[in-house]
């Protein structure tokens, strides 16, 4: 893996707004308003796409140089550069939503002692797995 890519978009400029792709990564599509939106759009998607590419350990192409894109008068080619450890680190680290069961009367005696379930759970699990990592 590694920790820099730059990639290049192509910004397709129409009357309702910007569609945003890669040639080198199909289905890495966004969309924006303003060209400031497209930028980060573009960031956002190119991050979320190549750290999937990266968990499933499909190949990740060679981009294409800059020079090498046509584009048409509505279009303009943008290089994107993503800084892979911020994106893998913020990803790696979101919250995941979980349904769990208790018994009635164990959740009464947690809730009594504002018991935060979140962070016991989280607990329980790291000294369950041998995780030393911190919350």
């Amino acid at each position: 893996m590694k920790d820099s890519y730059e990639f290049v978009a192509i910004f397709d400029y129409s009357k309702d707004g910007i569609n945003i792709s890669f040639p080198d990564l199909p289905g890495c599509l966004s969309c924006a308003d303003t060209t400031e939106e497209a930028i980060k759009n573009a960031e956002e998607v190119l991050g979320l796409v190549l750290y999937d590419m990266e968990q499933e350990k499909e190949k990740i192409p060679i981009p294409s140089s800059l020079d090498r894109i046509k584009c048409k008068n509505n279009e303009k080619a943008i290089l994107i550069n993503i800084w892979m450890p911020l994106v893998r680190n913020e990803l790696d680290e979101q919250s995941v939503k979980k349904t769990l069961t208790i018994p009635q009367w164990l959740n009464k005696l947690a809730e009594n002692e504002n018991v935060n379930f979140s962070k016991i759970l989280q607990a329980a699990l790291k000294d369950y797995l041998k995780v030393k990592r911190k919350m």
